[in-house]
């Protein structure tokens, strides 16, 4: 799952983990990605989340996550434009994965580091 506010970025970063052959559930708002959570019988491997939403922030949006046992496991990347040391720490406490500046990093390595997180999440699963 990718939750981006940006309609150009949420589709080239789509388009590029279809192209790494991921599913992908693209979602413009973080209401729109607890409620697609709410409508999967599975919840996805991992989420690609922007820290600023129209809605919510990142930290609304992980404890909102949080809140729920059957996604308390999903694995997220936090990918912001903002890296505040408290906003950081406080994501970090909430479950994130990582926390990635957009600027600092290729949409190349930002894919591979979801499918990182994607590797290790199935292996945990496969008791590896």
């Amino acid at each position: 799952m990718v939750v981006e506010d940006e309609h150009l970025l949420l589709k080239a970063i789509e388009r590029k983990l279809r192209l790494n052959n991921l599913n992908v559930i693209a979602c413009d708002s973080g209401t729109q990605a607890i409620d697609n959570l709410n409508k999967k019988s599975a919840p996805p491997d991992a989420i690609w989340l922007d820290y600023y939403l129209g809605d919510v922030n990142g930290i609304e949006f992980m404890q909102k996550l949080r809140q729920n046992p059957k996604w308390a496991d999903i694995p997220v990347l936090v990918v912001s434009n903002s890296a505040n040391p408290d906003k950081v720490s406080k994501m970090m406490a909430l479950g994130a994965k990582g926390y990635l500046l957009k600027a600092d990093y290729r949409l190349d390595t930002l894919v591979l580091e979801i499918q990182s997180l994607i590797n290790t999440k199935r292996q945990k699963q496969n008791g590896q």
